[in-house]
């Protein structure tokens, strides 16, 4: 059973996110400010954790620099906000996701389950790869891993699902809008930089140079491939 701690300072929005999350079977545990969450978070490490933004004490967005600096646990920021540049940021520290207040259950539920997902490719081409080596990098699909230089990389989940959906797919070019449907798991609404602050996040841990990637391309006005 999966554990979510949801931090959120208006009861209202906590009971129902704890009321829908166990009944798909979820373990739940709360807090209502940054600070609590932070401690909670320390004594349970949750498998993903659902943020707001607007918090007393500490805000969202330094709790998920803080739970970022250690872990690669599941980020989805809430907010009541619409700014895209709430977004962007979160993202930039490292959220793995965002939904902004009022929001659908069924969405976030749908949110929920493909983030905790840790890998998103099953088919037949690449059901024996089990690791996969590019120069001076290898994935390991068996156990999530990613390294460089033999050095093990700390990345999200999505930013590893990101990295192994491209790589399973060398040379193939995709849109922002089909790496949104196809990595991020379900039907994205979302501003597409969303894709970009991922991919930019990811060439500053895996690239030599991230301004010059040998392994994540861009391709001028369609979208990004792996050229391995």
């Amino acid at each position: 059973m999966s554990k979510i701690l949801v931090v959120d300072d208006e009861k209202a929005i906590v009971d129902i996110l704890k009321f829908n999350l166990q009944r798909e079977g979820y373990s739940v545990i709360t807090a209502c400010d940054g600070e609590e969450g932070l401690q909670i978070f320390e004594k349970e490490k949750p498998d993903l954790v659902l943020l707001d933004i607007m918090m007393p004490k500490v805000d969202g967005l330094q709790v998920c620099k803080m739970i970022r600096n250690k872990y690669d646990t599941p980020i989805i920021m809430l907010t009541a906000r619409a700014e895209e540049v709430d977004k962007v940021l979160g993202l930039e520290l490292g959220a793995d996701d965002f939904v902004t207040k009022p929001f659908s259950v069924r969405e976030l539920m749908a949110r929920v389950k493909a983030n905790l997902r840790r890998t998103v490719l099953d088919s037949k081409d690449t059901k024996d790869v089990h690791i996969m080596a590019f120069d001076n990098m290898s994935i390991n699909t068996d156990r999530y891993e990613v390294k460089i230089d033999d050095e093990a990389i700390a990345l999200t989940v999505r930013e590893y699902e990101l990295l192994k959906f491209l790589a399973t797919r060398k040379d193939q070019i995709f849109t922002r809008e089909q790496l949104l449907e196809k990595v991020w798991g379900y039907e994205y609404y979302g501003d597409v930089r969303t894709v970009d602050v991922t991919i930019r996040r990811l060439r500053e841990k895996i690239e030599d140079v991230p301004s010059k990637p040998k392994f994540i391309l861009t391709k001028r006005g369609i979208g990004y491939y792996f050229k391995g």
